[in-house]
């Protein structure tokens, strides 16, 4: 099982579900990047169940404590650990999924795969393992501002088929926290939240989509061929619990265009090469153009609802299940902190990969003789 992202700036996640705990390690983090658990804390406090009517009601404060890695506020270079204790798992609610396939979940996948599964709240497979992603985000995002003033802006673009009109150039934060489903457009969001409740007193669930901007990105990033910076954004994304599509820029609507009028023109700002439009979506030939960089996640409906559904049980006879437990009606508003985070974590791993080329560069010019 691959638990690892990143080649310089590494994180690799652990815990299940239901365990005692669950956290990240970061190895690759840069020494001196001021760092106190509060930047951990305000990112995980977004990304933390029990936190309105339309996200699941597992209450779990997710308090993080940092076990290594930082000496008085400063990173020391060396492997960060991050852990958080899980203090509210009602594994009685999985009783009944012990030998019963939830649809579309990956419980069958597991144990075809494994031949062995924690069932007790989906054990890696559940959502709750993206609590060390957006730990691991914080520090990344806090890096990047540090170092180049990057901004990192997620938000709730559509629920079902309500769709907000949000402009990525100037969406703040502050606008997408003004709501619970974390959406700008508040006359939408509004939409939304109800939709949301409906799908919830139904038992059913609904999916959407979420859309990220990177906002000064410097031009260089990404690595051709097979690490393009979006080959690794789609990846980080897609690696997500019901992450099922991803696009950057114009994505699939460039298919309906021309080339005359999806090419984005250069000009010249005061000696900086700029972009006037930005179907490109900040990235051209695998590499940042030093334009907004715009992604979207397509999430499906959560699996687990509480209606009746035909499946099988591990012994391959029909039968029927009903979900119990508490879950997310919606992923959408608690999945934009973790598509922030690992953003935020290419973008840092290939920083430190350019970085290291230009060193390596620069030196082998510095030695050649006049």
């Amino acid at each position: 099982m691959s638990n690892t992202l990143g080649e310089m700036f590494r994180i690799s996640t652990w815990g299940e579900s239901h365990g005692d705990a669950i956290g990240v390690t970061v190895d690759g983090c840069p020494p001196r990047l001021p760092l106190d658990v509060a930047d951990i804390q305000k990112e995980l406090d977004r990304r933390r169940p029990g936190q309105s009517e339309i996200s699941t009601q597992r209450k779990e404060g997710d308090q993080a404590e940092i076990l290594s890695g930082v000496f008085e506020g400063l990173t020391l270079g060396t492997p960060i650990l991050v852990s958080v204790w899980n203090r509210d798992a009602r594994s009685r609610d999985y009783e009944h999924m012990r030998t019963t396939y939830r649809p579309s979940h990956a419980d069958y996948t597991y144990d075809a795969k494994y031949g062995i599964r924690n069932w007790m709240g989906g054990g890696r497979a559940s959502a709750r393992e993206t609590v060390g992603r957006v730990a691991a985000g914080a520090i990344a995002k806090k890096f990047l501002a540090a170092a180049f003033g990057v901004e990192i802006v997620g938000y709730v673009k559509q629920v079902w088929t309500i769709n907000a009109q949000v402009d990525p150039d100037t969406v703040t934060q502050a606008d997408v926290e003004s709501n619970i489903v974390r959406c700008p457009d508040q006359d939408v969001a509004f939409q939304m939240i109800e939709r949301i409740k409906e799908a919830r007193k139904d038992g059913d669930s609904l999916g959407g989509v979420v859309e990220c901007v990177a906002r000064n990105v410097p031009p260089g990033l990404g690595e051709p061929v097979f690490d393009k910076l979006e080959a690794d954004l789609a990846k980080s994304l897609l690696s997500m619990p019901a992450c099922k599509g991803f696009e950057v820029g114009s994505g699939f609507a460039g298919t309906t265009m021309t080339g005359s009028t999806h090419n984005d023109p250069f000009y010249n700002d005061g000696g900086r090469i700029r972009t006037r439009t930005n179907y490109s979506g900040g990235i051209q030939g695998g590499i940042s153009n030093g334009e907004n960089i715009v992604i979207r996640g397509a999430f499906k409906p959560t699996a687990t609802i509480l209606r009746p559904q035909p499946t099988v049980d591990v012994e391959g006879k029909e039968t029927e299940l009903i979900g119990r437990g508490r879950h997310d009606p919606c992923v959408l508003p608690r999945a934009v902190p973790i598509v922030d985070a690992m953003t935020a974590l290419v973008l840092v791993d290939h920083w430190m990969r350019q970085s290291g080329r230009l060193r390596i560069s620069t030196r082998n010019c510095g030695s050649r003789a006049p």
